[in-house]
């Protein structure tokens, strides 16, 4: 199947949607795929913390989304 078909094919299906909130989160789908697409322009001290954070990363000075949920769990319940 092609790529033209595919899209009138997914057309069609969308024109027969009565249902605004679906209507909405398909909305939303989509404007989050077009989206994804910007290319973002940083000055010399944005790319100078990107490295840095990407180096920090290589040398394996992060922790966890896990980790860092037990640390606060500490800190509320003191």
């Amino acid at each position: 199947m092609s790529t033209t078909q595919l899209k009138n094919m997914v057309i069609d299906k969308i024109y027969s949607i009565d249902d605004k909130e679906f209507l909405a989160a398909l909305k939303k789908i989509l404007d989050s795929s077009i989206s994804s697409d910007i290319v973002y322009k940083l000055n010399k001290k944005q790319r100078a913390a990107v490295q840095k954070g990407k180096q920090q990363i290589a040398s394996g000075e992060f922790i966890t989304n896990e980790e860092l949920e037990k640390e606060e769990d500490k800190w509320l319940n003191k």
